[in-house]
């Protein structure tokens, strides 16, 4: 019976040494940023807007450091692999929907947005259907391109009517930035579509 106490308190302790390693620490900080850049964005003003995008930089700097640090330190583990893509599609989701209500991107050009959360829930369930096959489905270059720009634009989108009063046209740039992104994606999403329906094919 000690041993096996023992051999779940080592467990434990391995458990919370992943949760609390600093790549995933860094990860939690990137989902606790989501609703503090929705929360001033909603709250509106010129203040809250730059409170916002230095919480959205925040954000989008980590999406790099937590998998460079977890490759630099061997501390690679089950639970960050789960929480990244987590925490991207909650960045781009809960932004872009944010940015929809109060106006910021609007019009016509809340179509841009629809094809970017459309093609995030569309390649996540393929993703999941692919991982039950176990084949993985390697991020192509123009995918990581298509990743940083998405950000660009979202940095000049959330500054919005506030960066406007700093440089000219910078809500029209953000808006330009993320149609560009949506092509992309529209591209990338037929490569992941393509990989999935030939293992599906082979299924049937």
């Amino acid at each position: 019976m000690g041993h096996t106490m023992d051999d779940m308190d080592i467990k434990r302790q391995r458990l919370l040494a992943v949760a609390l390693n600093w790549p995933n620490i860094i990860t939690y900080g990137r989902i606790a940023g989501v609703p503090v850049v929705s929360a001033m964005l909603l709250y509106g003003g010129d203040t809250a807007r730059w409170v916002a995008l230095g919480v959205f930089v925040f954000v989008a700097i980590s999406d790099f450091f937590d998998g460079y640090l977890a490759r630099l330190w061997s501390q690679q583990s089950r639970l960050g692999q789960m929480l990244d893509p987590i925490a991207d599609k909650l960045v781009v989701a809960a932004i872009l929907l944010v940015l929809c209500y109060d106006g910021t991107v609007h019009s016509y050009h809340i179509w841009a947005a629809i094809i970017i959360i459309s093609r995030e829930i569309l390649v996540s369930g393929l993703r999941e259907f692919l991982a039950e096959l176990q084949v993985s489905v390697p991020v192509t270059q123009l995918a990581k391109w298509k990743t940083a720009l998405q950000m660009v634009a979202f940095g000049f989108l959330i500054a919005g009517p506030a960066g406007d009063k700093v440089l000219y046209g910078n809500t029209e740039i953000g808006l330009f930035g993320l149609w560009v992104a949506a092509m992309i994606t529209l591209y990338t999403g037929y490569d992941y579509f393509r990989a999935g329906i030939i293992h599906l094919a082979e299924d049937e």
